[in-house]
Formats: structure tokens, sequence, C-alpha cells
């Protein structure tokens, strides 16, 4: 029997059969080209990791106006979608399942990356204190004040999501997770700390969840609920995001994305808190969970029902065999934090093997 028949045995998301329980979280890498394509580098990069459950993208930007770091790619132009096919090809080839996942960044943003050099937009005008970003040329800056997204405004970001999943699917993604987690727009629309409207996106948990309602909607109709999912991070206080009632805000959410019946939900923050028990009460689908799990205690939490899978972010940047090594009780190469947002193969695609003379991942059956 294996020593963790949990976190190793298959399972189902949505449409999508998985081989084993162990995703790659979605991960920023910076390794993007100016243009928002991705190089030759990163089709490598999610190869290696193929063995994996499912993999997670970088965050990808459906539009122009949702980029706020530099060397993020994109989903909004022919080119943009050819370079990710030269990925999710390759991946399928090797055996393995890939999702993309679509963030906009809103306040997380500069004037320096807007198409023409405006304000970046949010749920109000309220700054993330404390926040540093990174300009195009790498210079660090204070979040700036945003302006608060007008409500005319609103129909065309639901497109721009709608726009780049039907360019996912078109490329062959398998899935789709809409990033509304660790202060992206979406985020700032769900919490209050962000979120000081009067309209009818603003107030009342059920208003603050409309939008994130609307772009799941509109995803689902073009790439289908079971092959959908949704990122949250009910307590996470990722650039200056906080809420009055975490339990009344993401229990309203996930029992108003309960009804759309997704592939998943994908919790972060503090995934065995007592909050991420009460709202998986309330969610009828999935959950993946991910932060801070070792391989012991993401089969735990598999076996209490908590999670149907759990997404590793750290481990999966320096180990791309990780199923392979939880399956073999191997010790894990140690990641190195300062390349982890810096250009090249360097930390990306260099770390070894267990087996230093196999070139790719163990090839697996084909269960998408």
């Amino acid at each position: 029997m294996s020593r963790l028949p949990h976190l190793l045995s298959t399972a189902a998301l949505g449409a999508l059969r998985l081989p084993n329980r162990v995703l790659m979280a979605p991960m920023t890498r910076a390794r993007a080209l100016q243009n928002g394509t991705v190089p030759a580098l990163t089709v490598e990069y999610f190869t290696q990791r193929a063995s994996a459950g499912l993999l997670l993208t970088d965050a990808v930007m459906p539009a122009p106006e949702a980029v706020g770091y530099p060397g993020t790619p994109g989903l909004w132009t022919d080119a943009q979608a050819e370079s990710w096919r030269a990925v999710v090809q390759s991946v399928h080839t090797a055996g393995g399942r890939i999702a993309v996942q679509l963030m906009h960044c809103g306040r997380l943003s500069l004037p320096a990356f807007q198409p023409r050099g405006e304000i970046p937009v949010s749920a109000s005008a309220v700054r993330a204190d404390g926040t540093t970003l990174y300009s195009p040329r790498l210079v660090a800056e204070p979040a700036p004040e945003p302006r608060a997204l007008e409500i005319t405004e609103i129909p065309a970001v639901v497109a721009q999501f709608a726009a780049a999943a039907q360019r996912a699917r078109e490329v062959g993604f398998d899935g789709v997770e809409i990033h509304a987690a660790d202060g992206s727009l979406l985020d700032q629309f769900l919490r209050d700390g962000v979120n000081r409207r009067h309209d009818r996106f603003g107030g009342k948990p059920g208003n603050r969840a409309r939008l994130l309602l609307q772009v799941t909607e509109a995803v689902a109709k073009v790439f289908t609920a079971d092959r959908t999912g949704v990122r949250l991070s009910p307590v996470g206080a990722l650039n200056d995001m906080h809420d009055g009632n975490p339990l009344e805000t993401f229990g309203t959410v996930v029992h108003q994305l309960s009804s759309l019946q997704l592939a998943w939900t994908h919790v972060s923050g503090e995934p065995t808190s007592d909050l991420t028990r009460r709202l998986r009460d309330i969610y009828a689908a999935p959950f993946v969970l991910t932060g801070g799990f070792t391989a012991e205690t993401a089969d735990a939490v598999i076996r209490e029902e908590l999670a149907s899978a759990v997404s590793f972010g750290r481990d999966y940047i320096a180990n791309p065999d990780l199923v392979e090594r939880f399956a073999a009780d191997a010790a894990l190469n140690t990641p190195d934090a300062t390349t982890f947002y810096h250009g090249g193969a360097r930390g990306y695609t260099d770390y070894p093997f267990l087996d230093r003379d196999r070139a790719a991942p163990v090839m697996q059956p084909q269960l998408r």
C-alpha cells in the first residue's frame, strides 16, 4: 500500500480525470516576453512537471489593462495564444493536464503598464497601502491610488475574461481557473476593506460577489462549468486585503458558486482553519487547498474530506518530478528564491530529477 494512499489516488475535478491529487499551484514566474507571449523555456518548464494531477499556469492576463507585473503572460492576442498552444500540446504529449489561470490585477498595477498610461482601476479608490510594485523597468514603486471602475465599464471586463477563456479553449487547455484571490481585481470587489461602492456591485456580500459571479458565468458558458474553477483567499491579507466578516462574505460567495456546479474552488490562506472548514460545509463542489502542505499533511486533509486535492507551489518550482518524489519518499530539492522572478533557465528548468539520466517525466495514461 502507498504511504500516501489518498494524495496519490485518482480523482475527478468536474470533467477532468486526474491520476493523482497533487496539483501544481499557479505561480508568477515572470518569464514571459515583452509582448506577453511565453518562450520555449515555458514549454519545457510545464512539460517537465506533467506528472502532476493538474498543472495550473502562471496568472495570465485577459487584456492589456489587466497587467500589473513585469514578465507576465497574456491571452488577448493570436501570438500569445499560439505560444500557449505549444505549451498545451507538449504537456498533452507527456500525458499531462493543464488549466490556465486568468487574472486582472486591478489596483495592483502602475500607469506604466496601462495601454495609455491611465490610473489603474479597482472596486473603489482605495490604495493598497504598504504594497510595493515593480515597473516595466523593475523600479520599485508604491501602489498608486486607483480609480473606481465605472459601472458602465464592468461589462467590458466580463467580456475580456470570456474572450480569453475562448482563446484558451481553442488552443486546447483542459480547464480554466478564475483568480479572485490575493488582492486581484475580483478580490478587490469581494472584500469590504476595498469595496466601498454604493451601487449594485457594493454593499452587501451578494452585491460584492456580483462581478465574480458574472465573470464565472461568462467563462463557464465558454469553457463549460465542469472545466472551470475559482481561486479564493478568504483570510489572506496579501496586498493590503481585509474584510470585516470573512465568513459572511465568503460564505455568500461559495454558496453562490455552488449553484454553478464548477469543477473546483481553490482556497488559499489558512487552508485548515475553522473558516475554511465552515466554508467547505457550505460548498457542495470539490475544494482544492493550498498553503504550506507537506505530502503527509496533504494526504491527511484529503482523508478527512476537507479537500479533493492539494496544490503545491515552491515544492514544484524545485522538483519537476514532485509526484515521483512523494511516491518514493525521496528528499526534495531546495528552491532558490533568488531565481523565482528572474528570467532564464536558472531556477526554472534546471532542477534535477531523481533519475538524473531521465530527460522527461514518466508518461501517463491519458485521463482528460
